[in-house]
């Protein structure tokens, strides 16, 4: 491997908002390790999957919110923050974007949800090797400490030995102590969903809407998933890539359907 001549540029960003706890310790956990530059949403934005905008400007505002580190918020969407990065505001590409720490999992399928991994995706399709993290702590106050540690340990890794081209990973941690928490494991994303439903409402002009709530289930018990590394006080690393092609499903549909062809 070629011997690194200058100090890694890190990108930091997130989809819960540049004042979220989260990207406070996943900056903290990151001092040390290169040259941070944060940019990230102006307000939270979970849930905004790949999105990006179109049809209004968008904002970007040099901020002093971390001591010591170029930050910036911008209006729009997770993706769009990893996009004005690497076309306005960056002079080089990045040698890592770490996204997050976002404030509960993004294991299993709602990774497709997610705007903390849509943002590290946008950057591996840059070739830039990313990863997103995600503490199972939905609140403001959750103790941090094990993430930081976890997604630390990583990223050095990360930036020892690259990853290949176009990967990223999906790391999540559980809400655990330190005494508690038993380790890192690698694993494939669990094969799970969200049962929605949706509540209907009326708002005080008498309007009607609808409140959309549900469960997540998860009826994959197999002991090499995400989903079960959480349940059992692990940190859970699945390696991603953006290609969704079926690639098993092309011989067979040439089989099946030859009219189609």
């Amino acid at each position: 491997m070629e011997e690194r001549t200058t100090t890694p540029l890190i990108l930091i960003t997130n989809d819960d908002g540049i004042t979220a706890p989260g990207i406070e310790n996943l900056v903290e956990a990151m001092r040390g390790l290169g040259t941070l530059v944060v940019v990230a949403p102006d307000s939270p934005q979970s849930g905004m999957g790949h999105a990006i905008t179109i049809g209004r400007p968008l904002r970007l505002n040099k901020l002093h919110q971390f001591p010591g580190v170029e930050s910036y918020q911008c209006s729009g969407t997770p993706v769009d923050c990893v996009k004005l990065a690497t076309n306005k505001i960056l002079d080089r590409k990045p040698d890592i974007c770490v996204s997050g720490i976002n404030h509960g999992t993004n294991a299993s399928i709602n990774v497709i949800y997610s705007g903390t991994m849509s943002a590290a995706m946008e950057a591996a399709i840059e070739g830039i090797p990313s990863v997103g993290c995600s503490l199972a702590d939905f609140s403001f106050e959750a103790d941090f400490s094990v993430a930081r540690e976890v997604i630390r340990k990583v990223v050095m890794q990360m930036l020892a030995e690259p990853l290949p081209p176009h990967t990223l990973l999906n790391v999540n941690i559980p809400k655990v102590s330190k005494e508690e928490f038993n380790g890192i494991r690698f694993c494939r994303q669990a094969n799970a969903k969200w049962g929605e439903s949706f509540e209907h409402r009326v708002d005080p002009y008498g309007k009607d809407y609808y409140w959309m709530v549900g469960n997540f289930i998860c009826e994959d018990l197999s002991e090499d998933t995400d989903i079960y590394a959480l349940r059992n006080n692990y940190a859970s690393i699945v390696p991603v890539q953006f290609d969704l092609t079926d690639y098993r499903s092309i011989e067979m549909l040439k089989k099946k359907w030859p009219s189609l062809r």
